[in-house]
Protein backbone atom coordinates (compact mmCIF):
# COMPACT_ATOMS: atom_id res chain seq x y z
CA UNK A 1 0.00 0.00 0.00
CA UNK A 2 1.34 3.68 -0.20
CA UNK A 3 0.78 6.42 2.33
CA UNK A 4 1.05 9.92 0.93
CA UNK A 5 0.81 13.06 3.10
CA UNK A 6 0.72 16.85 1.89
CA UNK A 7 1.73 19.46 4.31
CA UNK A 8 0.89 23.25 3.78
CA UNK A 9 3.53 25.46 6.34
CA UNK A 10 2.44 28.44 8.13
CA UNK A 11 3.26 31.44 5.95
CA UNK A 12 5.46 32.67 8.80
CA UNK A 13 7.08 29.33 9.21
CA UNK A 14 8.64 29.03 5.88
CA UNK A 15 11.88 30.47 6.57
CA UNK A 16 15.39 28.58 5.48
CA UNK A 17 16.23 27.99 8.64
CA UNK A 18 12.66 25.99 9.29
CA UNK A 19 12.55 24.25 6.07
CA UNK A 20 15.88 22.94 6.72
CA UNK A 21 14.85 21.43 10.08
CA UNK A 22 11.96 20.30 8.83
CA UNK A 23 13.62 18.68 5.92
CA UNK A 24 16.05 16.81 8.34
CA UNK A 25 12.98 15.81 10.26
CA UNK A 26 11.55 14.28 7.55
CA UNK A 27 14.22 12.78 6.41
CA UNK A 28 14.71 10.73 10.16
CA UNK A 29 10.82 9.94 9.57
CA UNK A 30 11.35 7.80 6.76
CA UNK A 31 14.00 5.88 8.24
CA UNK A 32 11.51 4.22 10.00
CA UNK A 33 11.91 0.16 9.20
CA UNK A 34 8.55 -0.61 8.02
CA UNK A 35 9.17 1.68 5.24
CA UNK A 36 9.61 -0.35 2.24
CA UNK A 37 10.65 2.90 0.41
CA UNK A 38 9.79 6.55 0.66
CA UNK A 39 10.61 10.11 -0.67
CA UNK A 40 10.12 13.46 0.10
CA UNK A 41 9.63 16.49 -2.33
CA UNK A 42 8.39 20.29 -3.17
CA UNK A 43 5.91 20.70 -5.59
CA UNK A 44 7.53 20.25 -8.96
CA UNK A 45 7.37 23.41 -11.23
CA UNK A 46 4.91 22.22 -14.40
CA UNK A 47 2.87 24.20 -15.92
CA UNK A 48 -0.45 25.36 -13.91
CA UNK A 49 -3.57 23.52 -15.29
CA UNK A 50 -7.20 23.18 -13.72
CA UNK A 51 -6.38 20.22 -11.90
CA UNK A 52 -3.18 20.50 -10.65
CA UNK A 53 -2.50 21.48 -7.35
CA UNK A 54 0.61 23.69 -6.18
CA UNK A 55 -0.77 24.45 -3.19
CA UNK A 56 1.22 22.49 -0.91
CA UNK A 57 4.93 22.95 0.75
CA UNK A 58 6.18 19.48 1.01
CA UNK A 59 4.42 15.39 0.63
CA UNK A 60 6.23 12.23 1.77
CA UNK A 61 5.06 9.46 -0.88
CA UNK A 62 5.81 6.02 1.63
CA UNK A 63 5.82 2.64 0.39
CA UNK A 64 4.84 0.18 2.45
CA UNK A 65 4.81 -3.82 1.64
CA UNK A 66 1.79 -4.98 3.40
CA UNK A 67 -1.07 -2.90 5.43
CA UNK A 68 0.33 -3.96 8.79
CA UNK A 69 3.56 -2.17 8.23
CA UNK A 70 1.72 0.95 7.38
CA UNK A 71 -0.15 0.01 10.82
CA UNK A 72 3.35 -0.33 12.88
CA UNK A 73 4.60 3.11 11.18
CA UNK A 74 1.61 4.52 12.43
CA UNK A 75 1.82 3.90 15.96
CA UNK A 76 6.38 4.05 15.73
CA UNK A 77 7.38 6.17 18.30
CA UNK A 78 9.97 8.13 15.81
CA UNK A 79 6.51 9.17 13.92
CA UNK A 80 4.92 10.23 17.20
CA UNK A 81 8.63 12.30 17.58
CA UNK A 82 8.41 13.73 14.02
CA UNK A 83 4.60 14.83 14.29
CA UNK A 84 5.20 16.39 18.01
CA UNK A 85 8.27 18.26 16.80
CA UNK A 86 6.84 19.87 13.45
CA UNK A 87 2.58 19.78 14.11
CA UNK A 88 3.01 23.58 15.05
CA UNK A 89 4.75 24.62 11.65
CA UNK A 90 1.92 23.18 9.42
CA UNK A 91 -1.27 24.65 8.51
CA UNK A 92 -2.87 22.02 7.14
CA UNK A 93 -1.91 17.97 6.24
CA UNK A 94 -3.66 15.84 4.35
CA UNK A 95 -3.51 12.33 4.39
CA UNK A 96 -4.04 10.23 0.89
CA UNK A 97 -3.63 6.56 1.05
CA UNK A 98 -3.48 3.84 -1.81
CA UNK A 99 -4.56 0.31 -1.38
Amino acid sequence: MEHHVYFWLKADRQDSGTRAAFEKGLDELLKISSIESAVWSVPAKTAERPVTDHSWTYAISIKFATLADHDAYQVCAEHDVFIDSFKDLWEKVEVKDLA
